[in-house]
């Protein structure tokens, strides 16, 4: 069992044998983002900072190459991981990530941002509270980092391939789920089928905040045209300034209101 943001004690479930068959609706997601793509270049350009795009459980920098293209055509200057496939391994991966962090930092000379998808936001949460020196921002897409982690459908896989127990880590899962060092913003959604999609909230304040987007799917987040409107919106704000996600854009209607994502 885990502690929530507000201290209670919960055994979440992973979600539903429908929601997970129902992810193949990723591809619609992708589908989307190329129809509105005229729309989604009507996002806040960008200052030209670097942004560090982090895969999920066994995808590689394929899998987040439709976001890099969509940020550099922005303004960023977007970077993978070059790490090939990712099996997992918070612990293992660690020093390999730090030292990932510290090139991109050294080649620009500025913070970086940077944006996790899945189990990608779940490093990119433990290199901001390990270096928040060189973190400007993170932002993390239905990652698995508060209460029962253990509520995901690819917790057993994880740990088959990884070689780690998630209950192995308990110093580094403390740091992941507590508040962060530097700007945080979680985009989520209640119909993804990997993730339990309550394990994903950080608990709100003046420099963390939850985005809920409708409809989404875990595979098809990185893609989702409201989610990448979100990203880009965030990532345009000034180093050292933080507000809150404004609804009100042109995806207003994919976004759940924000007092309702806290219940």
């Amino acid at each position: 069992m885990d502690r929530s943001v507000d201290g209670t004690v919960r055994r979440l479930r992973p979600p539903s044998l429908f929601l997970m068959l129902a992810e193949a609706r990723g591809v619609l997601e992708l589908n989307w983002s190329l129809l509105l793509s005229p729309l989604l270049m009507q996002a806040p350009k960008g200052d030209g900072h670097p942004v560090l795009a982090l895969p999920g459980f066994l995808a590689s920098d394929l899998s987040m190459a439709p976001m890099r293209r969509y940020l550099k055509e922005l303004g960023y200057d977007a970077y993978a991981w070059n790490m090939g496939r990712n099996f997992g391994g918070i612990s293992s991966r660690r020093a390999a990530l730090r030292d990932l962090l510290k090139r991109v930092h050294e080649a620009s000379g500025r913070k970086v941002s940077i944006i996790g998808w899945s189990l990608g936001g779940v490093y990119a949460r433990d290199l901001a509270a390990q270096m928040p020196d060189l973190v400007r921002s993170i932002i993390t897409l239905g990652s698995p980092f508060a209460d029962d982690i253990r509520a995901t459908n690819a917790t057993r896989l994880y740990e088959l391939l990884s070689g780690e127990a998630v209950d192995d880590i308990p110093e580094i899962r403390a740091a992941i789920a507590g508040d962060m060092p530097v700007p945080a913003t979680s985009i989520y959604s209640r119909t993804d089928g990997i993730v339990n999609w309550r394990t994903s909230r950080v608990r709100s304040s003046a420099t963390a905040e939850n985005i809920e987007v409708h409809l989404a799917s875990h595979l098809g987040l990185g893609v989702n045209p409201a989610a990448l409107w979100a990203i880009a919106d965030r990532l345009a704000q000034s180093e050292g300034e933080f507000r809150h996600f404004d609804r009100s854009g042109p995806f207003a209607i994919a976004y759940r209101p924000a007092e309702q994502a806290l219940s």
